[in-house]
């Protein structure tokens, strides 16, 4: 597979903290902040391991660390495990809404409130509405909510991209009481199935890192492709994680 060769300039950031991994610097490669990328321009790049935030089409390149392994899931071949299973019967009460994403503040009260509980004492911990739209809301991108409601009371959020031939999930987040419900599962699991209802090919899900175990959850949807510089590698069920 050949780099795309229709596309602006990329640049690398200065090494900085990594925020996956302690004690470790981070590199990332992106996009021309300059350029204006389309929806066509984010296809091509998500399938070369290219993730969003805000404006910005990014991907780790730090030397001697390949941790961050890009993730997607073929939609047409997923079957959900038994656990997978037990997670949607367990979560059937729930009402899903889909629509563009916009600033909602009872969204962003529930943000925080995750925040806070998953990231305690960082600088995610202490986000604005600024920093919550900086990281989510693009004005060339197609991009959805998807929430999850028991009776008038969100549960979960999940800020999803709407690609060519994709969904790409940006981020999750849930009211920490109910987290025994698998609400970060759930939102995988109904990905997969919007994908699917509308045709679409893949769901990625972002960065699988193995010493991380924040990311484990991830390597739980199988059939899962992983980008291996240049080439998209399937992990079967049952197949052991990539190393």
């Amino acid at each position: 597979m050949s780099a795309p060769r229709d596309v602006p300039a990329f640049y690398v950031s200065p090494p900085h903290t990594c925020g996956y991994l302690p004690g470790r610097d981070a590199v990332t490669l992106f996009l021309d902040p300059a350029a204006r990328p389309d929806m066509p321009t984010y296809t091509r790049l998500a399938r070369y391991g290219f993730r969003r935030s805000g404006t910005h089409l990014y991907r780790p390149r730090c030397p001697g660390c390949q941790a961050c392994v890009s993730v997607r899931v073929p939609v047409a071949d997923f079957q959900p495990n038994r656990s997978q299973r037990r997670c949607l019967r367990a979560n059937r009460g729930l009402r899903l809404e889909v629509a563009p994403f916009a600033f909602d503040p009872v969204q962003f009260a529930l943000y925080r409130r995750y925040m806070s509980w998953r990231h305690p004492g960082s600088a995610m911990d202490d986000s604005d509405a600024e920093h919550y739209l900086a990281c989510f809301a693009s004005d060339w991108c197609t991009t959805l909510t998807m929430t999850w409601h028991a009776g008038d009371q969100l549960l979960a959020a999940a800020v999803v991209d709407r690609l060519d031939d994709a969904l790409s999930a940006v981020y999750t987040f849930f009211e920490p009481a109910a987290a025994v419900r698998g609400l970060g599962n759930l939102a995988v699991l109904e990905q997969v199935a919007q994908a699917d209802a509308a045709g679409l090919e893949w769901v990625y899900l972002g960065y699988w890192i193995g010493a991380s175990p924040k990311m484990n959850y991830k390597i739980g949807f199988r059939p899962l492709e992983w980008y291996d510089e240049g080439h998209w590698r399937l992990l079967a069920p049952g197949a052991p994680p990539p190393d």
